[in-house]
Parts: structure tokens; sequence; C-alpha cells
């Protein structure tokens, strides 16, 4: 908490990243943006406000999308900090009855969406995908697609956390504790499987795995070397541009746009990588949200749709509207759980969700 105060100190009177700031760009309220955050924490610390239902549901209201630290010169990890605070609500028993019932939820399924254990690991390998929740329970169409793609690239992968969460969901929360038995959980599964390459999904999964929060977490002892970890749109690109995988063009002419899912922005250089596989197949040029890359919004995905469902469904809607700006009528996109959110209100604003791994499995060509 002593790290996450001291980062809050260097926020609270900082705009730098209020124009990215997502929950601040859709409610118009400067309490909810970064630095007002910041000084609320701030001013408790000092005695100048207290936590009541309001200033803790602002606490909760953050979304951790990983806007701010992005767009910080100074690399103030805001967003983890904001979790820290979390945490120590959570512990003086503060945080709202729909956050304890998200702990107990998470603790006995290790998962928030249904109340059904994770499918045991079978058999061994070189490389194991890792699945998830948000893909078991939101958008399981996209496993098969994932497998048809991989058979394509010669590739078969032992399927590892089937129906667990990554730990950064929890993490976010302020599930500190739980989050790391998440972690420790999901590698002592690779290290029984004799992984070499660990797979994922999205770039939520790529970033739990690969950053697990800085000093702000404790470290997963792992068993064996952990693996290398790639993200399956990186594997796809690489494999494509090598001409060990191909792709037939789409004749479906529909204006289309690439959604940069939750916590893309957190990994900056994997955004032309995925615009080139969609371009792949897609036969127009794409319509650009936006909101897109660097200062990508997130949808309402991370532990906010349980802590705050109403501004979730306001972060999801604003990635709508954009598109609906853009002139898009298809939104493709490869993260399970924006897809899933995007999907719940698409028709609202005359959009079509697609994912993309299903489109790639469909277009893959034989003539390689």
């Amino acid at each position: 908490m002593k790290d996450a105060i001291a980062t809050l100190e260097n926020c609270r009177f900082c705009l730098m990243c209020r124009h990215v700031a997502p929950v601040g760009m859709v409610t118009n309220q400067e309490a909810l943006t970064p630095h007002g955050m910041a000084l609320l924490v701030t001013s408790v610390q000092r005695g100048l406000a207290t936590w009541n239902a309001e200033t803790v549901g602002i606490v909760f209201g953050e979304v951790d999308g990983g806007n701010s630290r992005m767009h910080c010169a100074t690399d103030q990890p805001f967003e983890e900090a904001m979790a820290a605070v979390r945490a120590e609500l959570k512990a003086q028993g503060l945080a709202a009855a729909s956050v304890t019932q998200l702990h107990t939820h998470l603790a006995q399924w290790q998962n928030p969406y249904q109340p059904q254990l994770p499918q045991p690991v079978t058999g061994t390998g070189d490389i194991a995908l890792f699945v998830g929740d948000e893909a078991a329970y939101l958008w399981p169409e996209m496993i098969p697609a994932v497998q048809k793609l991989l058979s394509a690239m010669g590739m078969e992968a032992v399927v590892v956390g089937y129906g667990r969460n990554n730990g950064l969901f929890a993490h976010s929360a302020g599930f500190t504790d739980l989050a790391a038995q998440l972690w420790q959980t999901t590698f002592d599964e690779l290290a029984s499987v004799g992984a070499k390459q660990l797979l994922v999904l999205s770039a939520g999964d790529f970033y739990a795995f690969n950053d697990r929060r800085g000093g702000f977490s404790r470290p997963v002892s792992a068993k064996a070397s952990p693996p290398t970890i790639t993200e399956i749109t990186t594997l796809l690109a690489e494999r494509f541009a090598a001409g060990e995988i191909a792709f037939r063009k789409l004749e479906d002419d529909t204006p289309w746009a690439y959604v940069d899912p939750t916590h893309a922005v957190r990994v900056p250089d994997r955004n032309e990588r995925v615009r080139g596989l969609v371009t792949a197949v897609m036969p127009t040029p794409p319509r650009e949200l936006f909101w897109r890359k660097d200062r990508a919004q997130p949808v309402g995905s991370t532990y906010i749709q349980f802590s705050n469902p109403a501004l979730a469904e306001r972060l999801t809607r604003a990635r709508l509207q954009d598109a609906s700006d853009s002139g898009a009528q298809l939104l493709l996109c490869e993260d399970p759980a924006t897809l899933h959110h995007l999907n719940r209100f698409a028709g609202e604003y005359g959009l079509r969700v697609q994912g993309l791994y299903e489109l790639l499995a469909a277009s893959v060509s034989s003539e390689q």
C-alpha cells in the first residue's frame, strides 16, 4: 500500500493521461478521472476525506484497462496502485456486497461466470494453450477455431486453464492473494504438462502472464523453467509472413472495423500484426475507429462488470458508438470478453460482431 500511495501522490495533480482515461471519457465526471481518483485516495490519507459508499464506489469504478500508464511520460503504475487500494478496502471490509460476492465466486470456482471448476488437464507436450474462463464461458466458439488454425500450421497444443481466470481480473478487483493462487495454479499445470511454449488467446492473457503486476503482486514460484508466452495472433502473423499458413479472401464487402480489445494498449507491438491478419482475409479496407491502437478504449469486460454494471455498459456502448460513427457494419476482434460485451448491444447500433479466429479458421487455404 505504501508504494501505491507514493504513485497516487504523483498522479493527484497530473492531467497527462486525462485525454485517454476511459471512465472519465464516458461519465464526464472529474472524480472518475485518474487525477480525481488519486486526489481522493491521498485526501483520505490526509484525513481530508472519508471512506463511504460514494468514495469507495469511485475507487471500484476504475476500469484497469492500461490507458493511464501507457500515456504517462514517467511510467506511473496508476492502475496497479488503484488495485492495491481496492485490496486495502476489501481487507478493511469496506467493499460493496457485489465485490464480496465476486470474491466468493472466484475463490470457489476460479472464474466469475459459472459455478463450475476448471477442466482437469490431460496429456503432456511442448506446447500448451491457455483457454481461460472468458473463452470457455463467454465465447466458446473460438476454441475449435483456434485448434483448427493450429492444426493448419502442423501444431498441437495441450489445453490448460480451461475455465480458470488468468489472475489479472482478480488482481484488478483487489483480490491479491487469490490472484496469486490463480497464477500459481496455472503455472503448476504448465510444469505438469512439460510445456516449453504457452499460447494465449488475447492481449489480456499475454499481459497477465508476462507482467503479473510488477511489484504490486506476489511472485509466482515456478516448479520448472517458465515457458515462452506467445499470443495466437502473433504466431499466426509470423507463420503467415513466412508462407506457412495462407488465407482466402472473403467475398463479403460489408464495411468493417477491427476493435482493439481490452488491454491491447498494454501490448502495443501487436497492433499492426493483428491488422495484417485481418486484411489478409477481408476484401475491402478497414474503417478505423477513432479510439484505436495506443489510445484504444476498453469495453466493460474487466471486474467492473460486477462492481459497477452500469458503468461497464457505458464503456461498451462508447466503443459501439465509435464503431457506428466510423461507418462500419461488421466488427472483428479476437478477444472473447470484448466480443461478448460488444455483442450484447451491437444490434442496437446496426452492427454485427464476428470472432477473428473463427473468420480466419473458415478462410484457411489448403494452397500454401
